[in-house]
């Protein structure tokens, strides 16, 4: 366990040139989604992961012109850990009782939400995910993913 978020972590502090990780995840989301032979679970976390990299990106754009491209790729990153540690955590907690599973949905929809990064005030967007019962990632699209990572581990590591 806390090798996965030292994992994590790490991968979040590493830096990478130009917007390589971000180009990178989003491609692979996009590809993910398009192949017909994809699991329809698999393409819709995928979906939610290209819908945050194309929010994240858009709203740098708008609202941080001067931020680095590397900072894209560290939000990318982070997003990335958080999504990939929520399912790990959620197949996991198949073996527990119910009230065990929906906190352990809340603990990662609360620091998904509690963590806003741009403030922004379309809600209807921004917890399209977020207030969709149907949806396995219910998360903000206005996250800092950064931020995020760190409540997780926070929780997972006083959980120990």
């Amino acid at each position: 366990m806390k090798k996965l978020i030292l994992l994590a972590l790490l991968a979040i502090a590493t830096t990478a040139q130009g917007q390589e990780a971000y180009n990178e995840l989003r491609q692979k989301a996009k590809t993910t989604i398009s192949n017909p032979n994809a699991n329809a679970v698999v393409k819709q976390i995928s979906q939610f992961k290209l819908d945050a990299l194309n929010y994240m990106a858009m709203k740098m754009r708008e609202v941080m012109p001067d931020s680095s491209a590397t900072f894209l790729d560290k939000q990318a990153i982070a997003m990335d850990n958080f999504v990939n540690f929520y399912i790990e955590k959620l197949i996991e907690s198949t073996k527990q009782p119910n009230v065990e599973q929906v906190k352990m949905i809340k603990m990662f929809m609360d620091a998904s939400y509690s963590n806003p990064l741009f403030e922004d005030k379309d809600t209807e967007l921004v917890l399209s995910y977020y207030n969709s019962a149907d949806s396995m990632t219910r998360f903000s699209l206005d996250t800092d993913w950064r931020k995020a990572v760190a409540a997780i581990a926070y929780l997972y590591n006083k959980k120990e």
